[in-house]
């Protein structure tokens, strides 16, 4: 099991201890899960904190 997916797991078992309250707690859990995902990428290496900072036409 690769990090992304722990990540994802992790951040939607979070989502699902907010869970109390219709579709907030969906979207809660959607965008917890993508968090995660992307922590996950992160921890693997795939994403680099700069490309999050970097400017569109800089670093080319």
């Amino acid at each position: 099991m690769g990090m992304a997916l722990v990540g994802m797991i992790a951040g939607i078992a979070l989502g699902f201890a907010g869970y109390f309250g219709g579709f907030g707690a969906f979207l809660l859990v959607a965008a917890l899960g993508a968090v995660g995902f992307v922590v996950g990428r992160f921890a693997e290496g795939d994403i680099n904190p700069g490309d999050f900072f970097r400017g569109a036409g800089r670093g080319r």
